[in-house]
């Protein structure tokens, strides 16, 4: 047999040789890629990138969840009626597997100084037990990523939104050069959980009546709860009380199990993407791939709180500075309230008076005011509420008001 030519394709993160009817590629790689031949003698080669999935999965099939694919990861969209998940979030308690987020833990003598020049906001302010938000800049004030930081005893923790982990992981050990940090990837070690609404604090308190519940946004601290230690950090992602919960992967199930069994007093429904959409947009919370991305500088996306003017210096920090040194940005996101029924399709051009000012970022059918609502960035001349402009959406013009955020206020 005359030997085949060699073929080398490079795929984002994997590297696949071909020879004779052979190929390699990463070992950590291979549950998120399946190749298959298709036609040996034409070296035709189809490949799957596989979507992850939750460690939940047949829980929530259990719990009749219809799943779909967002963000490469396999979620459970609702569990039979995505507004009862809402009502049950907005007037008592819903359950929320947010396990498709990533967490890295900063360690070693240099960590503090090192995270201080890699983030927003001013990792030397929680103590132990606190936490910040925080954003990852590039040098020109972009953001590559939005962040949870986690002030531990001798690490800090860092929870994203686990599609950026790779783009985050490489940007970080690339300006990782002289300092004594080792950065640990703890994704798929801990699973995350969450409990948002009104009752979320008497729930908490019912399921671990020894101990004290942080108190004030991001502080956390540890727990037994069954066999398990799990770290507790008061965090909404709805506009209402919030807890998130991370728990060893080992203990997830019988956490879910013990949490599952406080259904007795409360309706505790688990809540699928589509409410959490509703209730994220209703909330005004800006979301990483829709409402934000690399295109955007820090002080346009409402992230105030993700920002530090005190601290010293850090990536990105001069373009932060100049805007606010200059008293505004050119654009920045806000709420818009919609005539009629439909909201409006994601990109969707904002116009005032003929003029493009902007464009829709998400958009939901708000249960709460009843009418359609939207995220959108528009130019800083329109920022005022109540301003009107038009949106052009689907080949349709739909009138709407500039809207302070949040649309719907806690509680």
């Amino acid at each position: 047999m005359e030997e085949q030519e060699k073929i080398s394709l490079q795929l984002p993160e994997i590297e696949i040789d071909f020879g004779l009817y052979h190929c390699l590629w990463d070992l950590r790689k291979i549950n998120e890629i399946s190749p298959r031949i298709v036609n040996l003698h034409e070296w035709s080669y189809i490949f799957y990138v596989m979507p992850k999935q939750s460690p939940l999965q047949e829980r929530h099939q259990a719990n009749g969840a219809v799943f779909g694919e967002e963000d490469g990861w396999i979620l459970p969209l609702h569990f039979g009626d995505p507004l009862r998940e809402y009502q049950a979030v907005r007037s008592q308690v819903g359950l929320l597997d947010l396990c498709h987020r990533a967490l890295l833990r900063f360690s070693g003598p240099d960590r503090l100084s090192y995270l201080q020049g890699m983030v927003s906001n001013d990792v030397k302010k929680p103590a132990p037990g606190e936490g910040i938000h925080a954003a990852v800049l590039d040098i020109q004030g972009r953001i590559l990523a939005d962040t949870r930081i986690f002030c531990l005893q001798d690490s800090f923790l860092f929870d994203l939104w686990e599609p950026l982990k790779e783009k985050i992981l490489k940007h970080l050990n690339h300006y990782l050069i002289a300092d004594d940090v080792e950065i640990a990837d703890l994704t798929g070690r801990y699973g995350m959980l969450s409990v948002q609404g009104p009752m979320a604090l008497l729930l908490l308190k019912k399921l671990l009546p020894d101990g004290a519940v942080p108190e004030r946004e991001l502080d956390h601290t540890v727990f037994l709860l069954g066999d398990a230690e799990i770290r507790i950090c008061r965090s909404s992602h709805t506009g209402e009380d919030g807890y998130d919960l991370l728990v060893p992967i080992t203990n997830l199930l019988p956490t879910v199990s013990l949490i599952e069994e406080m259904r007795d007093n409360f309706s505790l429904p688990w809540i699928g993407t589509q409410a959490q959409e509703l209730l994220r947009v209703e909330a005004g919370i800006p979301r990483y791939g829709l409402d934000i991305n690399e295109e955007n500088l820090l002080l346009e996306t409402g992230l105030d709180n993700s920002v530090s003017f005190q601290k010293g210096c850090y990536l990105g920090q001069e373009v932060v500075e100049r805007i606010r040194s200059r008293g505004h940005v050119n654009k920045r996101l806000v709420g818009l309230l919609l005539e009629g029924s439909q909201p409006a399709e994601r990109g969707s051009v904002i116009r005032s008076n003929e003029k493009q000012i902007g464009r829709v970022t998400s958009s939901v059918f708000s249960p709460a005011r009843n009418l359609p609502i939207a995220l959108g960035y528009v130019q800083r001349e329109y920022l005022q509420p109540g301003t009107p402009v038009t949106i052009l959406s689907n080949g349709k013009i739909i009138p709407a008001l500039i809207s302070a955020l949040p649309f719907h206020p806690a509680g």
